[in-house]
């Protein structure tokens, strides 16, 4: 549209350059995924594949866009971070926030039947997301810490509330039975009344996905010597650790020097 008259109209887009020198991240959220679950009877407390699928979409993500440092995920929402230094799509929000967020739906249809198999997809999801800058390290920590705390808050109370509906109560009955505890109250009906102890269910349940690049080694043909070459590379890899604590940032601190 170069000198046409029609150009006026790029008047009417507004700047949207996110601060510099602060961590981004973007978060998306499942619109809609109560009843997303509900119509592809997903397995509750949770549905593995649906773990899996939303692992396998961050991971496509971050295989696209290499600035992306880490992703953390739990339920129906991911969070991705765009270190400091970024300078991803020259910081625009709109820009950053779209293209991720159409990245991930994409894949989740595409390898929708990988980990679903013959349950067809009823119909397209959809996701929201939004961009937000946080201006130094402790804060993107504690932002990340509360994410991995809404995940275990929501799966223990998910795990006590489905166990009592298995159990034989309405979803009625379970609700009115856990209004009010805490999580102590419900470890010890799962444990004294179901003889399951919440700190040995899987870690992929309790704490969620975190994804970093790590050190993987690879084996491709060589195009000329049609030899097989192995060679380390640093691939997006999910791990279901505590990033709470300080142990997770010790073991990686190139996550912050970025």
């Amino acid at each position: 549209m170069a000198n046409s008259k029609y150009e006026y109209v790029r008047q009417f887009e507004l700047a949207d350059n996110l601060l510099p020198s602060t961590w981004l991240v973007v978060r998306i959220d499942g619109r809609g995924f109560h009843r997303f679950s509900q119509s592809h009877q997903f397995e509750k407390p949770n549905d593995r594949r649906s773990i899996d699928l939303m692992n396998r979409c961050a991971i496509e993500v971050m295989k696209d866009i290499k600035d992306i440092i880490l992703a953390y995920g739990q339920s129906d929402e991911y969070s991705f971070v765009l270190p400091k230094s970024t300078n991803l799509y020259s910081r625009r929000a709109s820009k950053i926030s779209s293209t991720i967020v159409s990245l991930f739906a994409s894949n989740f249809v595409m390898h929708w039947s990988t980990y679903f198999k013959e349950d067809k997809l009823q119909y397209a999801p959809c996701f929201d997301s939004r961009t937000i800058c946080y201006p130094n390290d402790q804060v993107l920590k504690d932002y990340l810490s509360w994410r991995q705390a809404d995940c275990h808050i929501n799966n223990l109370y998910n795990t006590t509330f489905w166990t009592l509906v298995k159990s034989g109560m309405t979803e009625t009955e379970a609700e009115a039975r856990l209004r009010g505890t805490f999580s102590k109250d419900k470890n010890e009906i799962l444990f004294s009344e179901f003889n399951i102890n919440y700190n040995n269910i899987d870690p992929i349940y309790r704490k969620g996905s975190t994804i970093i690049r790590q050190k993987t080694q690879v084996t491709s043909v060589s195009p000329r010597t049609g030899e097989q070459v192995k060679r380390i590379k640093l691939l997006p890899t999910a791990i279901h650790e505590d990033i709470i604590g300080q142990q997770f940032w010790m073991e990686h601190p190139e996550l912050l020097e970025k």
